[in-house]
């Protein structure tokens, strides 16, 4: 891999409103897999189609896991070494992974997420009462959908308020690629040891959230680095990204409002709605990247043994492989399973909560706000450009 084909970004981590920038478009229908020169400066196959995404995700054998260049995978105190000692089991692979993940499983089943649900419906209803008494009008984004995930991720782990206030700036850090390398890895070492003062204090008194549980079950199976580890990306990926969903999704409702009655129409119709959200957004932009283990022949393309892949889920889930028209929103359509939580071994475990947050909180906003409806021009609304996590800055809503 030496001649780059095709510059990323601004490919990478920009779209056009809701959609992918056609010239991504076209790489899936033309390119499907194509050289690219990547943010972290290092040169990888950028894969398009659903097939294809499908396949090397589900084949973790074939393509393995990968952590980012500016990943913090130094010795720590106690000793440990490597990127498997970190905690961050999203670029584990096999036997680590599944040892790590198994401890974590069973937190996210839908009988323990249910003893979440009357805080997250308290707390939707205190945002909603917030909006209403400073009203008519609102900032949707961060009145309202970064503090729900954010509170109820922390929950959820245990992590305190003060380690909370500390780490939320730190991790918009890591996937901000308007920052250098060094910079997102100095913010991914603060966040590090912030964690890791925050689980020596659980070691000495374990709380009721998931990580005074692994203390208690599974505490001298795992360093303090590696506890900290899990809470870090737990905080991370269960906030930031929810955070996205939960405006993205409203501003498509919004511009299709023939579809909001589905949110209150039954509980198989609300499904679709967030099912259709999700695939439709797919808000990672590019997952973790894969590095093949042998060459291997993609959509009639020989990449070889060593090569780093990145699986691209906003262009898959619109591929005409997995539906008709997939660039048009439509909750009632019928199609085969998106990919905006990966797929495989590697398949996001925080994905139970996630749906539940939306199915709770769509509904409680568009009930409470019938009127709902932008405060300023489709055309003004604030994107966010340069991270991994496609989103917005801000959405000023008004009913």
């Amino acid at each position: 891999m030496t001649d780059v084909e095709t510059p990323l970004p601004p490919l990478f981590a920009r779209r056009d409103g809701f959609d992918p920038l056609p010239e991504l478009e076209l790489l899936r229908a033309e390119r499907p897999v194509t050289r690219v020169e990547h943010h972290w400066g290092v040169q990888t196959w950028l894969v398009t189609r659903y097939d294809d995404v499908r396949m090397i995700l589900g084949d973790h054998k074939r393509f393995t896991s990968a952590p980012p260049p500016y990943f913090a995978s130094t010795q720590g105190e106690d000793g440990t070494d490597g990127v498997e000692g970190t905690g961050w089991f999203i670029v584990y692979n096999p036997p680590a992974h599944t040892r790590l993940r198994r401890m974590l499983a069973a937190e996210f089943t839908k009988r323990r997420l249910a003893r979440l649900e009357p805080r997250i419906e308290a707390t939707v209803a205190e945002h909603l009462d917030e909006m209403a008494a400073g009203g008519p009008g609102a900032e949707l984004v961060s009145q309202f959908a970064l503090r729900l995930p954010m509170l109820v991720i922390c929950e959820l782990f245990g992590v305190s308020v003060e380690s909370r206030t500390e780490l939320l700036p730190l991790s918009s850090k890591f996937t901000d690629f308007s920052l250098s390398v060094e910079e997102r890895r100095e913010a991914s070492e603060r966040a590090g040891a912030i964690m890791v003062e925050f689980v020596k204090d659980q070691r000495a008194n374990p709380g009721e959230g998931m990580l005074g549980m692994l203390i208690r079950e599974h505490g001298e199976d795992l360093t303090d680095r590696e506890l900290a580890g899990v809470a870090d990306l737990m905080v991370q990926a269960g906030y930031e990204t929810t955070m996205s969903m939960l405006s993205l999704g409203t501003l498509v409702l919004l511009r299709h409002p023939e579809h909001i009655p589905l949110l209150f129409a039954g509980e198989q119709e609300l499904d679709q709605v967030v099912e259709e959200l999700l695939r439709y957004l797919s808000i990672t932009h590019n997952l973790f990247p894969r590095v093949a283990q042998e060459d291997v022949t993609i959509s009639g393309l020989l990449v070889k043994a060593g090569e780093l892949l990145m699986c691209s889920p906003p262009i898959a889930n619109r591929d005409e492989r997995l539906g008709e028209d997939m660039d048009r929103f439509d909750p009632t359509r019928k199609s085969g399973p998106h990919l905006a939580f990966g797929h495989g071994i590697h398949h996001c475990i925080g994905a139970p909560l996630a749906r539940l947050e939306l199915r709770m909180a769509l509904p409680a906003l568009f009930r409470r706000f019938p009127d709902l409806r932008l405060a300023v021009p489709f055309e003004d609304i604030a994107w966010r450009p340069n991270t991994n996590f496609y989103g917005l800055d801000s959405l000023p809503v008004t009913w």
